[in-house]
């Protein structure tokens, strides 16, 4: 059971598996793409939701989930790791690490085309992801701008893999097209099998995308351009120095003239940071609870070992790993550059997450055992609960904040309600600035004018703040209100009534609707000043000591009504 549907209509469920879906992120052949976040945990994943006619029988969902049982090997810092997978639910999914960015395709439309050493490292940190994905036995299939999503200005490939699940015969006999024109080899538009040469020409039209802003097979009807393709007339305006002669090669229509992936990584590590490969586990921790879940399950589990699959994988490894031998037997290995380009400036070394074991999802989660447990390192543990003395602390502090108010109130009721009003509305549009902020940084990465951005919206959000304030205050002001009737009818000292009525206020302000855009900002000092004893004791002591000096002015000279001209309702 995965989804609840609703009844009104075909609109999308809101619940796949243990994930809700949170925003529609991307679409494409083989199913659409959510932003979800897991239910118990709260860790937001890519997750595709696949086509019926993509996972339709048995048969088809078998052939998934033999190629994610694959595909989770990938373990790579350029790619988008599978970490969760059922292709036995109602509505079969794969979850993919969330990557925070735009793809190539909209980068390049947003930003321009990408030049200098951060081409070269983006050319670099592709053709390591791409590697990644080979040295596991298998080949992406569909590298193009739109699988390639930038994480800052580092590319992270995504649905490596997956479109060999839609390679079906039934599909295929009827015209259906695996890929986008322009970025498919020519091999494959004759109808030959994939390769990692493939793979290496998608990269070239990739880079070439992504250097010059436009498809280098130019644009049109996809039957212009698939036969563009199979001439090989590009076209690389935009691209130049030794790269471009790289990059040519790639897109050479005979794919035995095109470089190894081997050949092209050595001429583009020297200029980009490549961390240490991550070691493959010799014992795959799947094997004892698979066992155990094929006894206790009637429905198909992961075979991380079928024969026929395998057999094809392994095929498939021999042949990434010869080609280069291959191709100097038949006289054809191509000379890359001898000259490099001039080394760029540093790049920021990019650190590889140490090795993960996965573990079998547990019972609580409601998953199908027997498929691709989900990885720890995605899935945190919630986070630990603020304990109990911090919490005091910080409560203290603010009650120290409310009898200042408190004190400020008797001293200068209309000077003190002005700077409450002012600071509430400032406070909230603070927050709802730094919310837009945080949205637009998890949608497309930072941006070096997000601090201009914020400074040209930020009459947007003083105007869009005041109803929230304005509901706060009335709400805060009318205890206030009531809390001075009460003193009133207790006959309690003016200095006194006004110091209970601004107390309430501090205090209804703080946890009243939509208090929380106030306690956010006003966090930021508390909360630190809490953690420990010696700086809580210190802000307290402050805070308390310019209460008792604003008692002190009450008593010694009385209430000061500025700027009005005297006390309400008392006829002077």
């Amino acid at each position: 059971m995965t989804t609840q549907p609703r009844e009104d209509g075909p609109a999308p469920p809101r619940r796949v598996g243990p994930y809700t879906l949170l925003a529609k992120i991307g679409e494409g052949g083989m199913g659409v793409v959510h932003l979800a976040r897991r239910e118990e945990s709260g860790a937001r994943v890519a997750l595709k939701v696949m086509r019926p006619h993509i996972v339709g029988d048995d048969e088809a969902r078998q052939r998934l989930a033999r190629e994610v049982s694959s595909l989770r090997r990938i373990r790579s810092r350029w790619v988008a790791e599978i970490v969760d997978a059922d292709p036995w639910a109602d509505v079969p999914y794969v979850a993919t690490r969330y990557v925070p960015g735009l793809s190539l395709h909209d980068h390049v439309q947003q930003e321009g085309p990408i030049t200098g050493a951060d081409l070269t490292w983006f050319a670099g940190c592709l053709a390591e992801g791409l590697a990644s994905v080979h040295a596991a036995g298998v080949l992406h299939r569909d590298v193009k701008p739109s699988n390639v999503l930038m994480e800052g200005r580092t590319p992270i490939l995504i649905d490596f893999g997956l479109a060999r699940v839609a390679d079906d015969p039934r599909l295929t006999h009827t015209g259906w097209l695996l890929g986008t024109p322009g970025y498919l080899a020519p091999e494959i538009l004759y109808g030959d099998d994939a390769s990692a040469a493939s793979d290496l020409h998608s990269w070239g039209a990739s880079v070439a995308y992504a250097a010059t802003g436009a498809a280098p097979f130019g644009r049109g009807p996809a039957m212009a351009i698939m036969d563009r393709v199979r001439r090989g007339e590009h076209d690389l305006t935009g691209l130049t120095g030794p790269l471009r002669d790289v990059v040519a090669a790639t897109l050479d229509p005979e794919p035995a003239r095109r470089p190894s992936l081997e050949q092209l990584l050595a001429w583009l590590r020297p200029q980009t940071t490549r961390p240490a490969p991550v070691p493959t586990p010799a014992v795959d921790p799947f094997d004892a609870p698979l066992a155990l879940a094929a006894q206790a399950h009637d429905r198909p589990v992961y075979d991380d070992s079928p024969p026929p699959y395998d057999q094809e994988a392994d095929q498939l490894t021999d042949r990434v790993t010869d080609r280069v031998t291959d191709r100097e037997a038949a006289g054809t290995t191509l000379v890359l550059p001898a000259h490099p380009p001039a080394t760029p400036p540093p790049a920021p070394t990019l650190v590889e997450r140490p090795p993960r074991v996965l573990a079998p999802t547990p019972p609580s989660y409601g998953h199908t055992p027997g498929y691709p447990a989900y990885d720890p390192a995605y899935d945190p543990a919630p986070t630990p609960r603020t304990p109990l003395g911090e919490r005091l602390r910080r409560l203290g502090l603010v009650a120290a904040g409310a009898v200042l108010t408190g004190a400020a109130t008797a001293v200068a009721p209309w000077l003190t309600l002005v700077v409450v009003v002012v600071a509430v509305w400032l406070l909230r549009s603070g927050s709802l600035a730094a919310s837009a902020v945080g949205a637009r940084r998890q949608l497309r990465g930072r941006r070096w004018y997000d601090g201009p951005q914020l400074l040209v919206q930020a009459p947007w959000h003083l105007l869009q703040s005041i109803p929230g304030a304005a509901m706060l205050l009335t709400w805060a002001g009318g205890l206030g209100v009531a809390a001075a009737l009460l003193c009133y009818a207790v006959a309690a000292a003016l200095p006194v009534s006004l110091f209970v009525t601004g107390l309430v206020l501090a205090l209804a302000l703080w946890w009243g609707p939509g208090g929380s855009r106030l306690r956010g900002p006003l966090g930021r000092v508390v909360d630190p000043l809490s953690r420990q004893v010696g700086a809580w004791l210190l802000a307290t002591a402050v805070v308390l000591a310019l209460a008792v000096v604003a008692g002190a002015y009450v008593e010694a000279r009385g209430t000061s009504w500025v700027p009005g001209g005297g006390q309400p309702l008392s006829g002077r």
